[in-house]
């Protein structure tokens, strides 16, 4: 209606005649030319109140209200309307799409909600500080340039899964963008990090705390990517449909044409995609898989055959809607995808259980899913006596794991679930998944070969007080003892240096890795006297005293006692795909950092896990 009332505006516009004539009358013929009205019958005039002005004589005139000052009574000049020199044609703005006519016409609303219930762009977050999150004004007097680069300049995979979990509650806490730098843009760039990590589902309930009127394309973009990686298609609509221009790529429309479908308008869906299809906007299997989803709007009228063939490439975009489809991948197409397609396996509720199962590995071991969420999803397939294979074998032996009669049988279960591999690798995932298993063993002599393997499974869910039981069984110098040394949550003496030269003479790592990260945490844990630490770390080829830009911005951080920004630095210090990208030196200056605003729980964390995987 209101686009049928602008087209016959835009009519009356482009008419010759632009000069405002007279009205038409609209009334009958009787109306112009009224019978005159009878005669009234005569009344005696009132008589005037004494000191009343007498009243003027002749027949009465109409009473009218005197104009106000300035004001004029001559007619108002015909109005001349100037067009602009770029107005469509009735036939081009017959053909326009619903929101290009919008745009045109000004007609699109800036704001999808009431004013009431808009949010302001500042401490834009998912938890708290009352719920474990970072005080919101952490930031506001650090340097705009350095929490962009600390932001910008990290590509996402950390070394560390207790890492990966501080720089994830430190991105999604409600907190103020630091002074000179704009809220929505300081929205995004955590946004797209936290995407660039793999925790989707953070990413995604962080852009939701910022209204649809609010985006700018770098936080659309961030948008984008978080609610493909989750499966969420339609979760970008309100933006797609309110700021549409906000992007211009062929993902991005077919977005907009599904939203239209799912918005009522499946006719004018059908017909945007068939368009695109034709006009060769997207390749034909992306297209395919917008009809296909677009279709099931409720509208559809006739089946979509989704074809793979020449397809050599698996992208964000066709997983997504795949998953969501219930449409299978091709076998080669997804194994050779990557990591990130593994982590969206576990994210995306409609992917089948047993290939959730099956990728919940690598996402425990980067920190994206809990060991108690680890537990539920091998319990739901133990549930499921339907499906077969090894991952239910898998199920079988965590079960073993909790309910075997005695510790030894216990611990096989696990040993099963580890593999044969030493901490490192994909098989740090299983740690995880037996972490509260570790826990119920009593701490036995008799497990003392075990030992590390247990407690550093219970240590990768943070269970340090559990861990602590098995102080008094294991020999100091041991793996397990320096696990224990730089778990333990408080501490009255220091280390020993004879007890890490123990521990150094007996390790087998590449490159005495484990013996650098030891040296190194206890160091920074202030465990260990910086005098034995610098000799030791001499003897192992360390520089923990070198200094660097990054170590220079770190170091004063936490001098000036700032949790924020000490985790999004070490957050940069901690890139990479594994722990032989990380240097003693480095992990000296993150746990020291940590230790020195707080964070000690993290601190020994990340120490005693860099010892375990080293």
């Amino acid at each position: 209606m209101r686009r049928g009332v602008l087209l016959a505006g835009a009519a009356l516009a482009l008419s010759s005649t632009l000069a405002l004539a007279a009205p038409e009358s609209l009334l009958p013929p009787s109306f112009d030319n009224p019978a005159p009205a009878p005669t009234p019958t005569p009344r005696p005039a009132p008589t005037p109140a004494p000191g009343a002005a007498p009243a003027p004589s002749g027949a009465s005139s109409p009473v009218i209200q005197a104009l106000p000052p300035g004001a004029s009574a001559a007619p108002a000049a015909p109005v001349d309307v100037v067009l602009p020199a770029n107005l469509p044609s009735l036939a081009e703005l017959e053909a326009m799409e619903a929101d290009e006519f919008d745009e045109l016409f000004g007609l699109q609303p800036r704001f999808d909600i009431p004013p009431a219930a808009r949010r302001a762009v500042r401490q834009v977050g998912v938890i708290d500080e009352s719920e474990g999150g970072f005080a919101a004004g952490l930031l506001d007097d650090q340097p705009a340039a350095l929490v962009r680069a600390a932001l910008a300049a990290n590509r996402g995979p950390l070394v560390s899964r207790w890492g990966h979990i501080l720089l994830r509650r430190a991105l999604a806490s409600r907190l103020d963008a630091p002074k000179g730098m704009d809220p929505v843009a300081f929205a995004a760039l955590r946004a797209a990090l936290l995407n660039r990590m793999g925790e989707g589902q953070a990413a995604r309930a962080l852009v939701q705390d910022v209204d649809s009127a609010n985006y700018n394309p770098a936080l659309a973009a961030a948008a984008f990517d978080a609610y493909l990686a989750t499966g969420d298609i339609l979760g970008i609509c309100p933006v797609a449909r309110l700021k549409g221009t906000l992007r211009d790529d062929p993902e991005w429309e077919l977005s907009q044409a599904i939203c239209a479908a799912y918005a009522g308008e499946a006719r004018q869906a059908e017909r945007d995609l068939n368009r695109a299809m034709g006009r060769g906007l997207a390749p034909r299997i992306d297209v395919l898989l917008a009809q296909r989803y677009a279709g099931a709007a409720g509208e559809g009228r006739r089946a979509v055959n989704i074809e793979w063939n020449d397809v050599d490439e698996l992208t964000p975009w066709r997983f997504a809607l795949s998953r969501a489809l219930g449409v299978e991948l091709p076998e080669g197409l997804r194994q050779d995808a990557g990591i990130a397609y593994d982590i969206g396996d576990v994210l995306i509720p409609a992917v089948p259980l047993a290939e959730r199962v099956a990728a919940a590995d690598r996402a425990a071991e980067r920190g994206i899913v809990s060991a108690s969420a680890m537990v539920d999803l091998y319990s739901q397939l133990w549930a499921e006596p339907a499906i077969e294979g090894d991952e239910r074998e898998r199920a079988g032996s965590l079960r073993e794991a909790y309910v075997a009669r005695d510790s030894a049988a216990r611990v096989a279960a696990m040993r099963e679930l580890w593999g044969p591999g030493e901490f490192g690798g994909d098989d740090y995932g299983r740690r995880v998944l037996t972490a509260y298993a570790a826990a119920r063993l009593p701490a036995d002599e008799a497990l003392l070969d075990d030992a590390p393997a247990i407690i550093g499974s219970m240590l990768a869910a943070g269970l340090d007080r559990n861990a602590l039981r098995w102080g008094a069984v294991v020999p100091e110098g041991s793996a397990g003892w320096a696990l224990l040394a730089l778990a333990q949550p408080q501490r009255r003496t220091q280390v020993g240096a004879g007890a890490v030269e123990d521990f150094i003479d007996d390790d087998g790592s590449d490159d005495r890795r484990k013996s650098r990260f030891l040296v190194a945490g206890l160091a920074g844990l202030g465990r260990l006297d910086m005098g034995s630490a610098n000799g030791l770390a001499d003897q192992l080829g360390v520089d923990l005293q070198r200094q660097s830009p990054w170590s220079r911005k770190i170091d004063l951080a936490a001098e000036r006692g700032n949790p924020a920004l000490v985790a999004l630095l070490a957050g940069l210090g901690m890139q990479g795909d594994g722990w032989d990208k990380m240097t003693a030196r480095h992990l000296f200056h993150i746990v020291r950092a940590l230790d020195r605003v707080g964070l000690d729980a993290e601190a020994r964390m990340i120490a005693a896990e860099a010892v375990a995987r080293g």
